[in-house]
């Protein structure tokens, strides 16, 4: 079954962090690289990418039939996306175990299959 992950925070502004809150994002950035590194050479990691930050975000939508195009992110969360992952695993429980090594929030979203629409 293949699942999307999508990863809670970025590195933006990390660098005005101070002290142990610096060193701890730093660590957490290592661990979710080694994380990505041990996942994809099992080859459950099967695509995915780290994001730029919410400011370099350009949105598209729709008014009155009228398609606006706007400077940063429009999608209203709690939290920012800061990247996303696409699994292949077995079922849902393998997933949530990957994720609980993750060093922050993760969302797992199921793919819609559509290769039988296709024929496949």
């Amino acid at each position: 079954m293949k699942y999307v992950m999508l990863f809670g925070g970025t590195m933006e502004g990390i660098d005005q962090l101070e002290g142990d809150v610096r060193e701890q994002a730093m660590a957490d950035y290592r661990r979710s690289n080694q994380w990505f590194e041990k996942y994809t050479k099992a080859g459950k990691v099967v695509g995915g990418e780290e994001l730029q930050g919410p400011s370099t975000a350009t949105t598209v939508s729709r008014q009155n039939g009228k398609v606006i195009v706007t400077d940063g992110p429009f999608i209203e969360s709690k939290e920012v996306i800061g990247g996303f992952a696409l699994v292949e695993v077995s079922d849902l429980d393998e997933a949530l175990a990957m994720a609980k090594e993750w060093p922050g929030t993760v969302e797992i979203r199921p793919i819609v299959d559509h290769s039988q629409e296709r024929g496949g």
